[in-house]
């Protein structure tokens, strides 16, 4: 019998439950769908690393373009499919996708099937006592971890590949001046992997300083799917440093972040806490643009802002810096920044990315006090006290004194910028207009 492999955001041949089915039903058509809802949607970073996934994939993919719901149901019937093969999905679209899918195969007796999913503890698998989703993080992570995952498993041997007659090629997007993006597919995300576990016993103590290769920059590959959580769990299931068990944790807030997306889909776009909708906010102008190109004059925020075009990533405490600067300092609403992210990051995602923005703004989850509003240059003076992830991006600012906070006289000498704004008023502005919706 013949099956179709659905391939999505699981750009992997090991530990990929929905394949090892597929297999089990005999000869596989490897397909992937360029669906042009997602890939317009998808900034310059995304479509690159994308591209340069399908062409690692280690299996003769077969590439289509156009509405999933007529490709797939095309293709199926093409190799005389019985079964098509997916690993769940549990983003707003990719949910209302597959239900449309799965409608139009039955239609043809054709059944779609789901396997697996991009997490370890699929989106809904636990709840309160009362059956409900969780909204708090910690008693989440402890029903996770106790709920525990499934060891994961080899890759599928022998299949019989399967192809198809009308295909397309991979596309190869062009990457704007001055962006390089990291290796992509299955192979280079065990090589990161490998490379990080060798330093992961410090992770807990170098994760927040932006100078020191501290992180995994494990989260595009976990994004696409080129490797599987359950395979980063099960490495560091046998480690008891601090540092994998801090990692471990990082892993779980991807995990509820995803939960509370799939609960709440509409907070992708609106106001986890409603309230947070009434303060008053401003309109986005020239602030935002010297935001997104990084020429603030607070050297911390414009580096991190210059790492993203230049990278497509962005250190995790800069992220945070970076992102109360916007709602805080700018009055700016969340979404304006979030949209910017999900443009330049080629770990863009919907759920990690949305939520992390809520927290930051003060209407997610777990959302830190909204009086606490981060001071950019002590942060800065804090988590890069020699200055050299200021001076790697911002490199105008190499040779002066202080590169968190340059003199007027230093700011001229080499062309950097006057702060847009003073931070003690804006922060004083910020809590005023919170008070007015408590």
């Amino acid at each position: 019998m013949a099956s179709v492999m659905w391939f999505r955001r699981d750009l992997r041949l090991a530990d990929n439950p929905a394949l090892v089915a597929a297999a089990a039903d005999g000869a596989v058509l490897p397909l992937f769908v360029l669906d042009p809802t997602l890939w317009e949607a998808a900034g310059p970073s995304r479509r690159a690393h994308l591209a340069a996934s399908l062409r690692a994939l280690d299996a003769p993919l077969a590439v289509v373009e156009g509405d999933p719901v007529d490709r797939v149901v095309r293709a199926a019937r093409e190799v005389g499919a019985e079964r098509v093969h997916v690993a769940a999905d549990f983003g707003p679209y990719g949910i209302r996708r597959d239900a449309a899918v799965e409608e139009a195969l039955a239609e043809h007796g054709i059944e779609l099937v789901r396997t697996g999913s991009p997490y370890a503890v699929a989106p809904g698998r636990v709840t309160t006592g009362e059956g409900t989703p969780y909204k708090v993080f910690t008693p989440f992570h402890r029903a996770w971890a106790e709920h525990g995952w499934r060891a994961p498993i080899d890759a599928p041997t022998g299949v019989d590949w399967l192809g198809l007659d009308d295909t397309v090629d991979v596309p190869e997007p062009d990457l704007p001046d001055g962006l390089t993006l990291p290796d992509a597919g299955e192979a280079a995300a065990r090589r990161k992997w490998a490379e990080f576990l060798d330093r992961v016993a410090a992770y807990d103590e170098d994760r927040d300083r932006p100078a020191v290769e501290g992180t995994s920059r494990m989260s595009v590959h976990l994004k696409w799917g080129e490797i599987h959580p359950r395979t980063l769990l099960a490495d560091l299931g046998r480690l008891r440093s601090k540092g994998a068990e801090t990692y471990r944790k990082e892993l779980a807030w991807r995990e509820f972040y995803a939960d509370v997306l799939a609960a709440r889909p509409q907070s992708a776009r609106d106001y986890l806490r409603p309230e947070f909708a009434r303060m008053r906010y401003d309109e986005p102008g020239d602030q935002l643009t010297a935001w997104q190109e990084g020429r603030t004059g607070f050297p911390v925020v414009d580096a991190g802002m210059r790492q993203l075009r230049a990278t497509g990533w962005m250190h995790n405490r800069v992220r945070m810096v970076v992102a109360s600067f916007l709602v805080k300092d700018l009055h700016l609403e969340w979404q304006h920044g979030a949209r910017h992210f999900l443009r330049w990051l080629v770990d863009g995602d919907l759920a990690s990315n949305q939520h992390g923005w809520q927290w930051a703004a003060g209407s997610g989850t777990d959302a830190a006090p909204y009086f606490r509003v981060f001071n950019p240059t002590s942060q800065g003076k804090k988590w890069d006290p020699d200055g050299a992830y200021v001076r790697q991006w911002v490199p105008e600012l190499a040779d002066v004194a202080d590169p968190h906070d340059p003199s007027a006289d230093d700011r001229d000498r080499v062309g950097y910028p006057a702060p847009i704004v003073d931070h003690a008023a804006e922060r004083i502005e910020a809590l005023d207009r919170w008070e007015e919706i408590r």
